[in-house]
């Protein structure tokens, strides 16, 4: 089905810049921006194009009963917001439960505009030790744009700031997030 996927990609028009680190054996993919439900399919027919197996993190409500297998058998894992979990640790023991594994994760968790990022894909790096990966979906060239990677150290600051620097080449429509750091120069710090 990844050929068809990749097919659809083309077809619509849409492309890959730069140059997606297939080497790494674990990372998290952070996609920016999430605007609208159309990401999925652009984010499906990418990692198809680039042929990297790759899961990734959506909200529960996607896993109903009539479309849970759909988004399960393409890679997803649903995220239980409601529910009192500790999603951080759980992702982090699932990579070092594996040799290889790659999840795919909105920073900004919602389509709305967002003055802040969630800070979850950072933590879970963090703790799991490993790189995230900029991928941006750029509307006004129609690509993927891989941005090379971020090695966390636990200064959100300063990690976040080659991460906030690659969105702001990104050309599509900026969150507030991504505004604010434009005018200030001040990555916007988690809430405590």
């Amino acid at each position: 089905m990844n050929w068809l996927f990749a097919f659809l990609y083309r077809l619509f028009g849409w492309t890959i810049i730069g140059t997606p680190p297939r080497h790494l054996k674990k990372a998290i993919w952070t996609v920016c921006p999430h605007w609208n439900s159309g990401d999925f399919f652009i984010g499906i027919g990418a990692r198809a194009t680039i042929k990297v197996k790759m899961g990734f993190l959506a909200k529960s409500t996607l896993f109903k009963w009539y479309s849970g297998w759909f988004f399960r058998a393409l890679g997803g894992y649903p995220v239980y917001r409601e529910k009192s979990n500790n999603l951080v640790e759980a992702v982090a023991e699932t990579f070092h439960q594996n040799d290889t594994i790659h999840i795919a994760i909105a920073p900004e968790g919602t389509r709305s505009n967002t003055s802040r990022l969630k800070t979850g894909f950072y933590y879970m790096a963090l703790k799991a030790k490993v790189p995230l990966v900029l991928v941006g979906f750029d509307y006004g060239r129609k690509a993927v744009v891989f941005g090379g990677t971020v090695t966390v150290t636990g200064d959100y600051a300063k990690d976040m700031k080659p991460f906030y620097d690659f969105y702001l080449t990104i050309q599509s429509p900026k969150k507030e997030w991504l505004q604010n750091y434009e005018q200030t120069g001040v990555v916007a710090l988690p809430k405590n």
